[in-house]
């Protein structure tokens, strides 16, 4: 017996897919390898940054192995609202740079039936849970955790330990600035400073 309240499935679906961990940890590649499958597909996909985020590119999402894709740098999430036009699939890398309305974003941008998936750290050079992050990962329907090597040890990192000193929260650096690290060297680390 059919309800008549029953949910129509030919309507496009949408979800929220999150990549987090610590910095080298393969993010950015993750969502690459994502996105090209999508337009292998055939499926219309956008991708969007922080443009504060010229480390390798002012306009391409490049991960620490070179591999990019070419994206459309914006100054606040909102502005992807404005830009995602005709989609089926939107991308976003760095997300934790972003502002906190980027948690509505994504979750209105799934609802209209778009496939959104986000890459960034999930917590800062202290361990803590960094920007929009902690929103997208309790609202997202899949998480994945990827994880870097430790620099110190070779276990499994999840912690992007500054190596240089500044209490800024933003600071863009690569290997020059920051080395993951697991829990146990990170908290060693943490005792000398």
């Amino acid at each position: 017996m059919f309800l008549e309240n029953s949910i129509d499935y030919s309507k496009r679906r949408g979800w929220i897919e999150v990549i987090c961990g610590s910095m080298f940890s393969g993010k950015t590649e993750e969502l690459i390898r994502r996105l090209k499958r999508a337009k292998i597909a055939k499926q219309k996909v956008e991708i969007f940054k922080p443009a504060i985020d010229v480390r390798y590119d002012e306009e391409k999402v490049v991960s620490h192995d070179q591999n990019y894709i070419m994206s459309t740098p914006v100054p606040a999430s909102s502005n992807i609202l404005l830009l995602a036009n005709d989609v089926d699939v939107i991308g976003i890398d760095e997300a934790q740079f972003f502002d906190t309305e980027l948690v509505a974003v994504c979750n209105q941008l799934a609802s209209s039936g778009i496939r959104v998936i986000v890459a960034g750290l999930d917590m800062d050079y202290l361990g803590k849970p960094f920007g929009p992050m902690p929103g997208l990962l309790a609202c997202a329907e899949y998480v994945t955790k990827v994880h870097a090597i430790c620099m110190n040890c070779g276990n499994l990192a999840h912690i992007s330990h500054r190596t240089i000193i500044n209490d800024k929260l933003v600071v863009l650096g690569e290997k020059d600035s920051y080395e993951p690290l697991c829990r146990v060297c990170y908290n060693e680390k943490m005792k000398k400073v």
